[in-house]
């Protein structure tokens, strides 16, 4: 009984239902300009964890990190204490998008009759996946496709949405934050295609070549 009256109060621990609901807002934020329906499941946040309770939470996503798949989620604590823990959580995109719908030979150009649809997520399919048939009919096809296989941008030959010696405008964004600059392409790419930038103070970053001389950063 004596033992019982003076035991010690439980340590104060962060709650996870915060925290997996900041990473739910967050994801859902990132995700909302992407096509189809997107699933999000957030994992689980340790409940025996012996982090201060936070005030503020700001989730954020590593530097280079897309808001699908399988992927990991930072969430900072701003207040009133600093602490930094990572949230497991998936983001499935499902929607349709272009397959071959024969055999496609090399140099071919692709008509309407080539394509097909499929139904899944995007997320597990590879990068500059085609979603709409405009993206595709009329171009060149730079190898051999085998029916079936999901067609993206790295197959056509598309005309350059950034030429190498061009000026191009540099943006980006972040948790908070714009950035906006110009600099000179030091590679040609078409849309969706890595290019590499000086800027003026001679620095030289990297980024995704976008319609009307824009290259776009990842943070």
């Amino acid at each position: 009984m004596l033992a019982a009256a003076f035991s010690l109060p439980a340590l104060a621990q962060q709650a996870p239902k915060p925290v997996r609901e900041a990473v739910s807002a967050f994801l859902a934020q990132q995700t909302a300009g992407l096509p189809g329906k997107v699933e999000v499941q957030v994992g689980e946040f340790e409940a025996g964890n012996r982090l201060p309770p936070c005030a503020e939470l700001t989730p954020f996503l590593p530097p280079g990190t897309r808001a699908w798949g399988r992927i990991s989620v930072a969430v900072r604590c701003e207040s009133p204490v600093t602490w930094t823990v990572y949230v497991p959580a998936q983001v499935a995109v499902m929607s349709e998008f272009l397959v071959a719908a024969q055999p496609l030979r090399a140099g071919q150009i692709v008509g309407q009759a080539d394509l097909g649809r499929r139904f899944g997520d995007l997320a597990a399919e590879p990068p500059n996946t085609l979603t709409d048939a405009t993206q595709a009919v009329g171009h060149h096809l730079r190898y051999a496709v085998a029916a079936g296989s999901t067609l993206h941008t790295n197959m056509l030959r598309l005309p350059p949405a950034v030429r190498q010696g061009q000026v191009v405008k540099v943006v980006g964004s972040g948790t908070g934050f714009t950035v906006s600059n110009e600099g000179r392409a030091l590679n040609a790419a078409a849309e969706g295609e890595p290019v590499r930038v000086r800027l003026g103070n001679g620095h030289v970053v990297s980024g995704t070549a976008r319609a009307g001389g824009v290259v776009e950063l990842a943070f």
